[in-house]
Order: structure tokens, then sequence, then C-alpha cells
């Protein structure tokens, strides 16, 4: 394994507070706006895919973002916010490969497997308490 250095580690996690402090806050603002319905979470996964797709491309397109900015915005920021944006643009990437049989198997197996492992967190809970 590569040895990545502290302050790496350190990027991602201050990215990553920024962006759950960010997360909690949204919802709670939109939460005054609608009940019933997850419209706070629906606008998180929206714009942290945006935001990670312009981090992305400027860092790949330009010298704007350094590598730790990177890790700071896009893993650390965006990952705190909501780890959809990334499962979004890790599917993007697999589409530019031409990689079609892993994107169907990674949305699906992120949409059925996730909602099967919470779905079977919470019989176990009812099972056990």
């Amino acid at each position: 394994m590569q040895q990545v250095p502290l302050s790496f580690y350190l990027w991602v996690g201050f990215g990553g507070f920024i962006g759950s402090i960010a997360r909690y806050t949204v919802t709670l603002w939109m939460a005054r706006l609608t009940t019933g319905f997850p419209l706070g979470t629906l606008i998180i996964n929206i714009l942290g895919c945006f935001l990670i797709a312009l981090i992305a491309g400027l860092a790949s397109k330009t010298n704007l973002i350094t590598p730790e900015m990177r890790l700071f915005l896009a893993t650390g920021f965006c990952g705190g916010f909501t780890t959809f944006s990334s499962l979004m643009y890790e599917v993007m990437t697999l589409l530019e490969d031409g990689q079609w049989f892993y994107v169907s198997l990674y949305i699906g197996g992120s949409a059925i497997g996730g909602f099967l492992a919470v779905y079977i967190g919470f019989w176990l809970i009812e099972q056990w308490v």
C-alpha cells in the first residue's frame, strides 16, 4: 500500500467535517418547507452531484485545483455532504470507459444492496430489542 501523507487525511477530514455540517444545515432548513418527503436529502444529493462534477472537471482541465484542494473539496466536503455524489461520479467514470456491465452492477448493487442492508438492519433490531 502506498504511503499517504498525514496532511491528506487532514484535508479529507476537515472537508468532511464542513460537508457534514452543511448537509445537516440544509436538511434542517428544508424540513421547514415540507413534511413527509425528504426534500432536503433530494436537494443535497443533486447539489452534491453538481459540485463534484464541477470540482472534478476543474481539477482535470485546469490547474485551479491542487491535489490537496481536490481531496478537501471532492473527497472531504462532497463526501461529508453526500456520498451519493461519489457514487454518481464513479458511475460517470465507468460510463466514460464504456463499462456498461459495471455501471449496471454498481447502480443496482448500491440501490438494491443498500435497501436490503437497511431492511435487514431494522429487522435485526426488531428481533433483538
